[in-house]
């Protein structure tokens, strides 16, 4: 009973220390399972955040940006357009005949290849034996009458990241380059990529050298500059609103969608691309139509041109 007495202790002192044990083992092993669960997490966190972009310091990465409906509220040609009717340049049955393509054009969410062929043979007609010095300087003026207060402050934002961070910015637009440089120039951009019209000794001929920069030929204006400014495509970035810049949207490793049209909108939620609308709800609803706060101008001046497409009938 002794040798009993003896043991007894010692089988409760060991099944104590058992238990002490055991909970220590199960505590660390609780402990160490939510560790691992806490690293899960924060793993899966970091994975769902955006990287840090633009990566500063990559001088082979830049930026392309389409101008209309992305960089500035409606059609910078439009615009233009209107500054030289203020100087007599054509009159104003011309305007409202752009107005009305234009109109045609963000209705029907494409553009009809007649009346893309009629406005650039208009607007060629326009300036054809002007001095190209003399429309730079206008573009100026016109530049602070009616562009400056229609530039999104939320792509300006994004123009202004990838400059902050080393990097070189494009225009790519359909537009004349004369206007597109004026307005990369005017926002500290590195420059322009635009439609390019002929000229003889400083004067317009009336003629186009090539196409207009719409499409794919955006496309391949990117590819040209980046082949001669040695940049890798797959670290730059493209932004546009419109289904039209694909091409050039799909050149690069990081395309955003910016105000897109139904037709981008759709294509980039297939394909996972960033998107950013800087339209109210209420007007971004009204697919087709430019939603934008500010184009009180080109909206009567479009109903103008609807109003008299409706007389004629």
């Amino acid at each position: 009973m002794a040798a009993l007495g003896w043991l007894t202790p010692r089988r409760r002192s060991a099944t104590a220390r058992s238990v002490l044990a055991g909970e220590a083992s199960a505590e660390a092993a609780r402990k160490s399972s939510q560790d691992v669960q806490d690293i899960e997490d924060a793993l899966a966190k970091e994975a769902t955040q955006e990287p840090e972009f633009p990566v500063l310091g990559d001088d082979r990465a830049a930026a392309f940006f389409d101008l209309d409906n992305t960089v500035m509220q409606g059609a910078s040609i439009f615009h233009f357009g209107r500054g030289l009717h203020k100087r007599k340049f054509f009159e104003t049955r011309d305007l409202l005949k752009f107005a009305w393509q234009q109109a045609w054009f963000r209705l029907a969410g494409s553009e009809d290849p007649e009346h893309m062929q009629e406005a650039r043979d208009s607007a060629l007609s326009i300036v054809k034996g002007h001095r190209v010095a003399e429309l730079q300087s206008i573009g100026e003026e016109i530049y602070d009458e009616y562009m400056a207060e229609r530039i999104w402050p939320g792509t300006r934002a994004l123009a202004e990241a990838h400059l902050a961070a080393g990097q070189k910015v494009w225009l790519v637009t359909a537009a004349p380059v004369e206007i597109a440089n004026v307005i990369a120039r005017r926002l500290g951009l590195t420059g322009a990529l635009g439609t390019v019209a002929e000229s003889v000794d400083g004067i317009y001929t009336g003629k186009l050298v090539g196409e207009p920069l719409h499409g794919p030929a955006k496309a391949e204006a990117v590819k040209a500059l980046a082949a001669a400014e040695g940049l890798d495509l797959s670290r730059c970035a493209a932004y546009s609103d419109s289904h039209n810049d694909i091409p050039m949207l799909s050149l690069v490793g990081h395309p955003y969608a910016i105000n897109p049209d139904a037709k981008l909108r759709k294509h980039a939620r297939q394909l996972d691309w960033r998107l950013r609308d800087y339209r109210t709800a209420r007007k971004a609803a009204k697919v087709g139509i430019p939603a934008a706060a500010g184009v009180g101008a080109v909206a009567g001046g479009t109903a103008a041109a609807i109003a008299l497409h409706r007389r004629r009938r």
